[in-house]
């Protein structure tokens, strides 16, 4: 054990007291608390399925900017450690949840063989009084379990968005529209994941994908710490 974990323990992300045993990253009876996603899932989107298809009814709908994404966690189960991992400075969360992403995901990401992953950006207003980007953190985890380099500077979000929580989809995207930049010209990428922690009706991701699109980036794919059910 280093002396950092025996100074600041680590918090476990279900139930947030001192993880025990020490050294661990989660306590071993909150494993089981944290759902994973399971088959069927919406070959799109990665929304666990309870009709029969290929597609949920989001999908089925609308046309997406990215190719195809997976989610980690039932959202349901997941809320309260993603709430706290986003807004309660949690930020340790990140190392335990980006090697379960690398265990339970990696064939998936692998298979995309991207170039690099792009974590969703925040404004820098909210990134001041925050402190740190939930989804940066995820990403940058995920790498170093993964061996992908992360391009945290490639997109900027240019407009500060009202919360997204109580939006429907189509407040979801008007909101984000013209949301998102591209910040580095000099950074070609041919096939890109991006990352975020919660995926509900693929508005962000479209929009940060469209970006990309323009920017020349061929295949789009997405990685989501949680999400909802699909229909």
């Amino acid at each position: 054990m280093n002396i950092l974990q025996l100074l600041f323990p680590l918090r476990c992300p279900v139930c947030d007291d001192i993880v025990r045993p020490y050294g661990a990253k989660i306590c071993v009876p909150c494993r089981e608390k944290l759902k994973l996603l399971t088959p069927p899932w919406c070959m799109q989107c990665g929304k666990k399925l309870y009709t029969d298809g290929y597609l949920c009814q989001d999908c089925q709908r609308k046309k997406h900017k990215y190719l195809r994404g997976r989610a980690l966690y039932e959202y349901e189960s997941a809320a309260p450690a993603i709430y706290r991992f986003k807004y309660g400075k949690r930020q340790e969360y990140a190392d335990f949840f980006g090697e379960e992403i690398a265990r339970f995901l990696g064939n998936f990401i692998r298979q995309c063989n991207p170039d690099g992953l792009i974590p969703v950006p925040l404004h820098a207003k909210r990134m001041r009084h925050r402190g740190y980007n939930q989804a940066q953190l995820l990403a940058e985890s995920m790498g170093r379990y993964l061996d992908i380099s992360v391009y945290a500077n490639l997109i900027k979000r240019v407009k500060n968005t009202r919360p997204l929580k109580h939006q429907n989809a189509a407040e979801r995207e008007n909101n984000l529209k013209k949301a998102f930049n591209i910040a580095q010209n000099d950074v070609k990428l041919d096939t890109v994941i991006i990352v975020d922690d919660i995926y509900t009706t693929g508005s962000t991701m479209d929009e940060v994908a469209d970006v990309l699109r323009q920017h020349g980036v061929k295949k789009i794919y997405f990685i989501a710490l949680a999400c909802g059910k699909g229909l």
